[in-house]
């Protein structure tokens, strides 16, 4: 017993002295800690500055009521509940009896609002007692952040986000996600928190111990007008279709920005939201938008030329006992390499590249090399994958005796979108390959910190000689009658394009299915945009050819832009003359410049013209607008002195 009271004492007196300073911060670890203040993370801009992802600070407001004396808390806990009855609309009551079972019971956390936006905790902490303090009233204020889209649904999976789990797995999908760590997180604060039982952590005061620092604002290259055109054409075309999933990017020529991307998936109610980056992260194999491809390679090797004649040889051609067929019962006979291409013949086509490349498939693959098809796009925005081009020198299992016939026509090759449109870019550029490009500049207010340029991935693809011949096929599948793209045509506005349609898990005929595609510019004369339109499983029994499917959304994206954009930048961004629009513009503009508070005559004009004159005048009047197409009468006659509030109607036909 003597030996085991020495132990006793000999273990007190260890723990004392020689691990006291262990303990003694051991204790204070679970007492007091430095808790985490996250910065509020910048906002995300369009380029034309609208506000597409933001940081709302939200507050939790609690009482601690043990910190006010009795005194204070009888004379205050009264009009507190009195001024939170007419916040919360509860009884004063009820509240009072609350708070003051919270002091019997000395809760040191109870709380009064949750969630609040900043004028509300402005408001709260005004409020009798709260506005005392930490150390007087018991005020406790935690803040956090929300991250909040303006535009909803609208290119939300693009602008992204950063989310981080409980178990510190961090999720960073789009511009949010790309850019969070650099520019747009910020600097954490710090600020000491004491805890008051039952896993509770109280502020130690009202003051944040280290102030956190707000993260910079990203300006994208996202224009709002045209990602909306995208985005709704692309929705009414997906239920159209009842496709299961699609996208739309829409890049300025020039420069590689992205104007637009939109990315719509089907959930199991039927509705379409956006769901994945497939504009970014799905590559498939191309089908027929490959075709340009294939013939760049051939026209840069010069072993055919547009005139030269092939033999389609009645739709059907066969390599190793499979077949390539074409889509006209019959085929074309014998006709030229460019109507080949402007008919989307696959056996045309295939016949070129076989006959031409059949001996050295290797030189084939290597001027796809040469213009950097085999290379992803190096994006910041994660999930690029690598595209897939069969290569007869490299052991895996890619390449085939009939490999290169079926990559002549998109198969067995495998790109994302974004990866299609850059070549195709490139055509519209006169060959400059230019980088997509997301981010215009990151500032802090209105203090530039880091600006984005033009980034030329090649130089020049291939000879101007091939740019040009390349650029007539693309102007002819939408021009000439008997191209693939002739229903797209219009008279008023030039664009050129492949359209493209790919069998999916064709290896499986009960799974079977289209992805229809679309790629090109506009306008012909001096390409602006390049767009690309790709719709998965449109449904068999509607439609899946590219020009049925894909097509309209791209004629519908080109025309909109065109027309809907204000008409002074049409004329000089665009650079399209054409005399009807030319004076049409000119009628416009002196109406607009003599009818600023007066009433115009509006009859015989286009009504939706009518509808965005009056909504510009120096009046602000409310239209209303009966039917659709031209204007037919108005209500207010003309030179008729406008007021503010006043209703126009417009009745059109």
């Amino acid at each position: 017993m003597f030996i085991f009271g020495l132990a006793v004492v000999f273990k007190l007196l260890s723990i004392q002295f020689l691990q006291g300073d262990v303990y003694r911060a051991k204790a204070t670890e679970r007492v007091v800690k430095n808790d985490t203040i996250p910065a509020n993370r910048g906002n995300v801009y369009s380029v034309n500055g609208n506000l597409l992802a933001t940081s709302i600070p939200k507050y939790d407001i609690r009482l601690d009521a043990l910190t006010s004396k009795a005194k204070t808390f009888e004379k205050y806990v009264k009009p507190l509940c009195d001024s939170l009855s007419k916040y919360s609309g509860k009884s004063s009551n009820k509240l009072e009896k609350d708070i003051r079972r919270a002091r019997a019971n000395r809760n040191r956390y109870f709380l009064l609002a949750r969630n609040i936006g900043y004028s509300d905790y402005i408001r709260l902490r005004n409020f009798p007692l709260l506005n005392l303090g930490a150390f007087k009233g018991g005020l406790v204020v935690e803040q956090t952040t929300k991250r909040e889209h303006p535009m909803g649904g609208i290119a939300q999976r693009t602008i992204g986000y950063e989310r981080i789990d409980d178990k510190g797995n961090v999720t960073r999908p789009g511009i949010d996600g790309a850019f969070g760590v650099k520019y747009l997180r910020g600097v954490d604060g710090q600020r000491m928190k004491q805890q008051i039982g039952k896993g509770q952590w109280k502020p130690l005061s009202d003051a944040n111990e280290i102030e956190p620092q707000d993260g910079y604002d990203v300006y994208t290259t996202i224009d709002v007008n045209i990602q909306d055109i995208a985005h709704h054409a692309l929705l009414a075309q997906l239920e159209k279709y009842k496709a299961d999933h699609g996208c739309v990017v829409v890049m300025e020529t020039k420069t590689g920005e992205i104007r637009a991307i939109s990315n719509l998936g089907r959930n199991k109610n039927g509705h379409y939201y956006e769901r994945l980056n497939y504009a970014v992260g799905e590559s498939h194999e191309s089908g027929s938008t490959f075709k340009l491809m294939a013939l760049a390679a051939a026209f840069e090797d010069k072993v055919t030329d547009t005139s030269d004649v092939v033999d389609t040889e009645r739709g059907i051609i066969s390599f190793y006992g499979k077949k390539v067929r074409d889509s006209k019962h019959g085929g074309y006979g014998k006709i030229s390499v460019s109507k080949a291409f402007e008919v989307s013949s696959n056996t045309g086509i295939v016949k070129v590249i076989d006959q031409a490349y059949r001996k050295q498939p290797e030189k084939f693959v290597d001027r796809l090399y040469d213009m950097n098809l085999n290379n992803d796009l190096d994006l910041p925005i994660i999930g690029e994958p690598k595209p897939i081009i069969p290569d007869p020198r490299v052991k895996n299992g890619r390449w085939s005796g009939i490999a290169l016939q079926w990559m002549a026509y998109g198969y067995g090759v495998s790109f994302t979108p974004l990866q299609t449109l850059t070549f195709y870019n490139a055509v519209a550029n006169d060959g400059v390959m230019v980088k997509p490009r997301f981010l215009k500049e990151v500032k802090e207010f209105d203090k530039v910190i880091e600006p984005f340029e033009k980034e030329v991935i090649n130089n020049q693809i291939c000879s101007k000689e091939t740019i040009s011949k390349l650029q007539a096929l693309l102007k002819n599948v939408v021009e000439k009658e008997h191209g693939t793209g002739h229903r797209l045509y219009s008279k008023n506005f030039s664009m050129a394009g492949k359209t493209g349609t790919c069998q999916k898990d064709y290896r499986d005929k009960e799974k079977l299915n289209y992805i229809s595609s679309f790629a090109g510019y506009f306008p012909v004369e001096n390409p602006k945009y390049s767009c690309i339109v790709v719709i998965h499983e449109p449904d068999k029994s509607v439609g899946y050819y590219g020009a049925d499917v894909s097509g309209p959304v791209f004629k519908r994206v080109a025309q909109k832009i065109f027309t809907d954009t204000p008409i002074v930048d049409e004329v000089e961004t665009l650079e399209v003359k054409m005399g009807a629009v030319e004076d049409e513009y000119q009628h416009y503009y002196k109406m607009s410049q003599k009818f600023k508070t007066i009433m115009p005559n509006l009859v015989g004009m286009p009504a939706m013209d009518a509808l965005a004159f009056l909504e510009n005048m120096q009046v602000d009047v409310k239209v209303k607008l009966d039917g659709n197409g031209i204007v037919k009468s108005q209500s207010v006659n003309k030179n008729t002195k406008l007021k503010n509030n006043q209703t126009v109607v417009l009745k059109a036909s």
